[in-house]
């Protein structure tokens, strides 16, 4: 997850703690399950509140998720459009990915055209290997780096790619948690 440096300084949580921190224990688990929809995950980060400092937040929220269980990627995955699909809806989350996927869909000269026709038909092939769509940290990746990422993840074993898409859904749970304490 992000790095970020304490606050030492005795002031008032920043806004998007205080935002957090004021939300009833409901509202809280929605806005958590749009950075990342684990029960588990939700439950042991919610229960950490009210938030001292965004370190400690990002901390626990990191250690939390590296616990994802294969059972618990095929449910986080369900939520997820595959790399180069828009996401549906007008949601914080579908925004989010959306722009987490900005940069490969910024690609449009012939080339990297060409580049995302390769990884369509990549996607399909590790979708038939793995019977799940390949999840990736996209945010500012180009499709190029992309490609790159998938091809080399074909060679995974299944259970080795649990692993890896499980670190991907960790990733991916701090950028929005950011995002979240930002938006505040």
């Amino acid at each position: 997850m992000p790095e970020t440096t304490p606050d030492t300084s005795g002031a008032a949580p920043e806004p998007g703690l205080a935002h957090l921190n004021r939300l009833s224990k409901e509202d809280l688990r929605t806005e958590l399950a749009q950075c990342l929809d684990i029960d588990r995950w939700v439950e042991a980060v919610a229960a950490e509140a009210p938030f001292t400092d965004r370190t400690t937040l990002l901390a626990h929220a990191d250690e939390h998720a590296r616990a994802i269980t294969s059972a618990e990627v095929a449910t986080a995955l369900a939520r997820h459009p595959r790399i180069g699909e828009k996401a549906s809806g007008e949601n914080t989350e579908a925004a989010w990915s959306r722009g987490e996927q900005s940069a490969f869909a910024a690609d449009i000269d012939d080339a990297s055209t060409r580049v995302q026709r390769i990884f369509t038909h990549a996607q399909g092939e590790y979708e038939g290997r793995f019977g799940q769509i390949y999840l990736v940290c996209a945010s500012g990746r180009s499709s190029r780096e992309l490609l790159m990422d998938l091809v080399t993840r074909l060679d995974n074993d299944p259970e080795s790619e649990l692993v890896v898409v499980g670190d991907e859904l960790r990733k991916i749970a701090g950028l929005r948690l950011v995002k979240l304490l930002e938006a505040a």
